[in-house]
């Protein structure tokens, strides 16, 4: 990283005026990452051949080989510079180029239609990414597009990861046994990364990963996740937050996307997984969670998942189902 003064440092220096993010904070944005897909495939273009980036998903390219530039311009990005022999790292400013090379990443999470031109042959890991909760406020947490140049001296394991996934012709590699389920795993490792990387790096915006930009939410947000199976109420998260009932409905919808009920059943059903994963029991996380009954919480999760608690945690439990 560089300060004011335009020294160097290496990456974990903490250069004067850089936004730094809080490690727990961080940690509790990645554990909120669960995917239903994740898709990877490797496409190769000639020179000024484009890859159309569709709006209104979630798309993953790591760059194995050559050059490409945006379609609209990717330089509102934030840039990492990386000396990869010093692992020494600098922070650009936005707009300092507009080229992706062999090594770098790029994350698209919403806006419009995107494309990647070729300026050379160019090998690209394309990852077509879906989270299991439609309602992730992850989108909501990042820009619209993230670059991360040097990813693979950055996050090395898993740029290796990433040089390893998809084929070039599906068609001729039958899919195996597992094989859904590994390419999820896979795929999620390599998005953390990349999320850690831009994040941990200097290019989070000041305050991220606040949802709210607004000390009163944010202090509501946070009683929500200290206490997610407590009987929230309108008016009791209002008075957490120093509000009228009225008032704080409307400034938590703008300000957060959706409605503070909505949220709490979000962070209810992501605390469930976590717990299901861990072993506990579907009676056992009902009840902590604040639900009145097994099935109350089974069509909450089943409505915001597609699955039930006990299929959900036969497929992700970290010990013996």
């Amino acid at each position: 990283m560089s300060d004011s003064k335009g020294n160097r440092g290496t990456a974990a220096d903490v250069a004067e005026g850089m936004v730094t993010v809080d490690a727990d904070a961080l940690s509790a944005v990645l554990g909120t990452v669960d995917l239903r897909v994740g898709i990877a495939r490797r496409v190769r273009l000639s020179p000024g051949g484009l890859l159309p980036l569709p709006p209104g998903r979630i798309t993953l390219v790591y760059l194995a080989d050559g050059a490409v530039h945006g379609h609209p311009p990717l330089g509102t990005g934030c840039r990492l510079d990386v000396d990869r022999d010093s692992q020494q790292l600098t922070v650009e400013d936005p707009g300092h180029r507009d080229r992706l090379v062999a090594g770098d990443a790029f994350l698209l999470l919403r806006g419009d239609t995107f494309a990647l031109e070729a300026d050379a042959d160019t090998a690209l890991l394309v990852v077509d990414i879906e989270l299991a909760d439609t309602a992730s406020p992850l989108p909501a947490l990042l820009p619209p597009f993230l670059t991360v140049t040097g990813f693979d001296a950055l996050e090395p394991a898993a740029a290796a990861l990433a040089e390893n996934m998809g084929v070039v012709d599906a068609a001729a590699c039958p899919v195996r046994q597992g094989d859904p389920l590994i390419c999820r795993m896979m795929a999620t490792t390599v998005l953390l990364s990349v999320i850690r990387a831009w994040a941990a790096n200097g290019c989070a915006p000041a305050g991220w990963p606040s949802l709210s930009k607004d000390p009163f939410l944010d202090r509501v947000v946070d009683a929500i996740h200290e206490q997610p199976g407590r009987d929230w109420t309108v008016e009791r998260l209002a008075a957490v937050g120093a509000m009228s009932r009225s008032a704080f409905a409307e400034r938590f919808r703008l300000a957060v996307g959706r409605s503070p009920a909505d949220y709490v059943t979000e962070v209810r059903i992501d605390a469930a997984k976590r717990m299901l994963q861990a072993g506990q029991s579907v009676s056992s996380v009902s009840r902590e969670l604040g639900y009145a009954s097994d099935e109350g919480f089974s069509r909450a999760f089943r409505r915001r998942t597609g699955m039930t608690p006990s299929s959900w945690r036969a497929s992700h439990s970290l010990v013996p189902a």
